[in-house]
């Protein structure tokens, strides 16, 4: 691993926790004005990823953003929901199957949230962010 990937990737993480921080965050103040936990976790998501699309756009991928941002936001949503369910896959297995998880699941949250982070860079820095290519002739 080169150091501009991992500077990469350590930005990634931070720009995650900070969206982990806004997705709580619209979350609980829905919750305050009346929204249910299900509705307002609907909201809360479409804003943290909107807000870790625009980060990782400005702050990690600098060099490979799209001119055609409603796409490059699309793609964006698009593979994080992906790595999303892989997170909650990972999860449910080691709760359903490793009783140590099953007793701590916090440990089935932060495994999920790893092979979810891991996913979900991948698929941004090939998907979302990928270099630009030259037009074919």
């Amino acid at each position: 691993m080169n150091a501009a990937f991992a500077r990469q990737f350590l930005r990634f993480g931070a720009v995650g926790t900070a969206g982990f921080v806004v997705d709580t965050a619209v979350l609980y103040t829905l919750l305050a004005v009346g929204l249910g936990p299900y509705a307002g976790r609907v909201f809360s998501y479409l804003a943290a990823a909107t807000f870790t699309w625009f980060a990782n756009r400005h702050f990690t991928f600098t060099e490979n953003k799209d001119p055609r941002w409603r796409s490059e936001w699309f793609r964006f949503l698009a593979s994080n929901a992906i790595g999303g369910a892989v997170n909650y896959l990972v999860y449910s297995l080691l709760v359903t199957f490793t009783v140590t998880v099953a007793r701590h699941p916090v440990l089935g949250v932060a495994a999920g949230s790893i092979a979810g982070l891991i996913f979900n860079f991948y698929l941004s820095r090939r998907l979302v962010f990928r270099p630009a290519q030259p037009p074919r002739p």
